[in-house]
This record gives structure tokens, C-alpha cells and sequence, in this order.
């Protein structure tokens, strides 16, 4: 691989994990309530589901998932389900004017594995992940090359960086924690990452790519 090849790789996967999505709101909204450092097992547990497509991807295995229309929208369905879940989990928490209810998964002082598995889970089941890891890294592939250890060596590369990208968001928010401990910011936070949450589990639900 040549370093033009690779400087495409790491400016293509930094742009990639700027892209606002569900994880994104994950991140803000604990590290909004937790601190940056509440925030670092959800950036693991995102981190493992995503290089889990990766490795599949390697093996072959996400092009069954986009070839495979059933595997496709089964995939599609539970990930659907489970961010309209945590939307709805936000909104209720918003209820509490007192802050005490608020969901495990981003309320301060959660524990951490279930904080990773939501974050793991979220990847997991969002088929995208899949699908652009399949079309992806075989770019950045050559035949003649390792396909196997050069994806799995360029994924543990994509990881650094979309868990540096992350980890950047969850300092910068975490510093404002304060502003967002006051109870109508924190209502408001849990409204608005809930509606963004469920408004992406119901595109998910009826996109078809």
C-alpha cells in the first residue's frame, strides 16, 4: 500500500466517523450527564462492533448480509428496534425533573458493560455498518495482497481513529457538563437525543439501502 492509498484511507474513515449518527448521540448525551470519562466504555463497546463488521468483512461474511435480503432487513428491523428503544428510554428519563430515573446506559455512575454493550449493540445492528464495510475496504485492498491481515490491520487503524474522533466529542462536551446538569438542559438534552434516536431507528426501519 502506498502512502497516497493509505492518507485516502484515513481521511475517508475520519469523514466517516464525523458523520452524525446514532452513536454520535450516544456519546454526546452520556458524556453530557457522566463526563468524558463516562463516556469511554460506550467509545469501546462501539469500537468492538464495528471492528466485528470489519472482521466479517475480511471473512466474507458481510457480503452474505448485503447480498442476502432477509439477513439484510432482519438486521435492519432489530437495529431499528433498538435505537427507538433508547429513544423512547431518553424521553422518559426527560419526564424526571429530578434527574433520579434516568436510564442505566447514560445515567452518571452506570455501569460500565452495560454502557460497552450498548455501544457494541448499536453497531451491531445498524446493516450499514455492515454493507460499508464490504464496499469500503476492499478499495484499499490490493489482489495481489494479505486480504485477510491487511483488513484486520487497517480496521485496528479505523478504530484508532473513530475512537479518537469520539473521545474528542466526549472531552469537548464533558467540559460543559455542568451547563447540562441544570435540570431544564438535561430535559431538553434527553428530548432531543431521544427524538433524534427514534427518528433514525424509524428511517432505519424503512430505508432500503
Amino acid at each position: 500500500m502506498t502512502w497516497s492509498v493509505l492518507g485516502g484511507f484515513v481521511l475517508a474513515v475520519a469523514l466517516a466517523a464525523m458523520v452524525p449518527g446514532p452513536t454520535t448521540a450516544l456519546v454526546i448525551r452520556r458524556s453530557a450527564l457522566g463526563g468524558a470519562r463516562a463516556a469511554v466504555p460506550i467509545i469501546g463497546g462501539m469500537q468492538v462492533g464495528l471492528y466485528a463488521w470489519i472482521a466479517a468483512s475480511a471473512f466474507g461474511l458481510s457480503a452474505l448480509v448485503a447480498a442476502s435480503d432477509v439477513a439484510y432487513v432482519v438486521i435492519r428491523v432489530v437495529g431499528a428496534a433498538v435505537l427507538i428503544y433508547l429513544g423512547v428510554q431518553a424521553w422518559r428519563a426527560a419526564r424526571n425533573p429530578s434527574g433520579e430515573a434516568l436510564v442505566d446506559e447514560a445515567a452518571v455512575g452506570a455501569k460500565p458493560w452495560r454502557a460497552a454493550g450498548i455501544g457494541m449493540l448499536t453497531n451491531l445492528t445498524n446493516p450499514k455498518v455492515a454493507v460499508f464495510a464490504f464496499a469500503f475496504y476492499p478499495q484499499f485492498v490490493a489482489p495481489e495482497a494479505n486480504i485477510l491481515a491487511t483488513t484486520l490491520l487497517l480496521g485496528l487503524l479505523h478504530l484508532v481513529i473513530d475512537a479518537t474522533w469520539f473521545i474528542t466529542v466526549a472531552l469537548f462536551v464533558g467540559r460543559a457538563r455542568a451547563f447540562f446538569a441544570e435540570t431544564r438542559v438535561r430535559q431538553w438534552l434527553e428530548r432531543i437525543t431521544g427524538t433524534v434516536l427514534v427518528a433514525l431507528g424509524v428511517r432505519l426501519a424503512v430505508s432500503e439501502v
